[in-house]
């Protein structure tokens, strides 16, 4: 008799089980569907309580969250790679005889001292702010390919550190860490990001590589590292933080808006990623995440 009571329970207590187990399956369905709805690719669900069929999915859901951010950030810098070819071309065109024959008036006797001067060299002025706006176009759409070689990360580090001894350097760099990149790209890209902490008033830079499992769908051949860049200047507020990547975006007086935007198609163009920390780290008011291939 008690042993058929004590197996009643036991069925219903797995019951139970299995019913609240599938609920909670479906209440992560739900959740990454919502991420996805809002476009927000980052989500990354715990694998804890279950069984290694489901452990395996969520593992690759996981990661193919990050694959897909990673293909929508390199279509959108591909569409504005587009746009700024056209542009480029049509602009080019358009103020280059403009600026000619503005700076040929400019030269004639009949025309200095004269009323006509003034207008004469505003719409020079024009024209050449124009051109400039131009050769910004051109470093977004003539990026040459880059030339992949094993790179000591801590070094180049070091060495960028050295030309900014006016900031306080915090890195957290293992000495036997190579990556794969264009040494000169990578170079630019985190020199952009100092000058940019510099221009928000920051004294502190932190460079550490971090432990971010979304970045490692990626590659046969090599492993990707997530290298968090921060500093202690302005914060970003939170309506510029989805615009900070879009070309000729800017909120400087007299800055071109192309810095941050050029930096991400260099990493992409290495296999990598530059984007915008959530949440920055280590008493950092900004902070960027750098997804670099790592030398097996």
């Amino acid at each position: 008799m008690w042993l058929y009571i004590l197996l009643g329970v036991l069925i219903v207590t797995i019951i139970a089980w299995f019913f609240r187990h599938q609920q909670k399956l479906r209440l992560r369905a739900h959740l990454m569907q919502e991420a996805i709805r809002n476009r927000d690719f980052t989500f990354r669900m715990p694998t804890n309580g279950m069984f290694f069929g489901e452990r395996a999915m969520q593992e690759t859901l996981n990661q193919l969250g990050g694959t897909v951010r990673q293909q929508i950030n390199q279509n959108e810098v591909e569409s504005w790679e587009r746009l700024t070819r056209v542009l480029t071309h049509e602009m080019m065109n358009a103020t280059a005889p403009i600026t000619s024959i503005s700076q040929s008036m400019l030269n004639r006797p009949d025309v200095k001292g004269t009323p006509l001067e003034d207008g004469i060299r505003a719409i020079f002025d024009t024209s050449q702010h124009m051109s400039n706006f131009v050769v910004n176009y051109r470093k977004m759409s003539e990026l040459e390919k880059p030339k992949m070689s094993d790179v000591d990360l801590r070094t180049m580090v070091g060495d960028i550190s050295k030309a900014y001894p006016q900031l306080a350097w915090e890195v957290n760099i293992s000495p036997d860490l190579r990556v794969s990149a264009d040494a000169g790209m990578l170079r630019q890209v985190l020199m952009n990001l100092v000058k940019n902490a510099m221009e928000a008033d920051a004294r502190k830079m932190v460079i550490q590589v971090i432990d971010d499992e979304t970045v490692r769908p990626s590659l046969e051949a090599s492993q990707p590292i997530c290298l968090y860049v921060g500093n202690d200047g302005l914060p970003i507020p939170a309506e510029v933080c989805k615009s900070v990547f879009v070309p000729f975006f800017t909120t400087k007086r007299g800055g071109s808006g192309i810095g941050l935007s050029l930096s991400r198609r260099m990493m992409l163009q290495q296999g990598g990623m530059l984007e915008l920390a959530e949440q920055p780290r280590h008493g950092c008011h900004v902070g960027f995440l750098l997804t670099i291939l790592q030398i097996p």
